[in-house]
């Protein structure tokens, strides 16, 4: 499993548009990603439970990958964060 904090400094934080964008990319992944905002988790192929967060500015999400191409998952989720979510 490999682990990574994302800090989101998009303004309008994990909407519909991008956490869509999300699901898009870890379905292309055999690896279980999952991003965690204190105690909530949310499965990254559910459009439903990454809205449920309720991640917004200035918050820091864990993104875990779990699986035979977790490295290339969460490197596609990096480059995914970096042009729409933040940094």
């Amino acid at each position: 499993m490999q682990r990574e904090v994302f800090h989101m400094v998009n303004r309008a934080g994990m909407h519909a548009r991008p956490a869509a964008l999300l699901v898009k990319t870890a379905a292309q992944f055999q690896a279980r990603v999952t991003l965690s905002l204190g105690a909530k988790k949310a499965d990254a192929r559910s459009l439903l439970m990454l809205m449920g967060l309720g991640a917004k500015e200035g918050m820091d999400l864990i993104v875990e990958a779990d699986g035979p191409d977790e490295a290339a998952a969460l490197a596609a989720i990096r480059r995914l964060f970096a042009k729409n979510f933040g940094e």
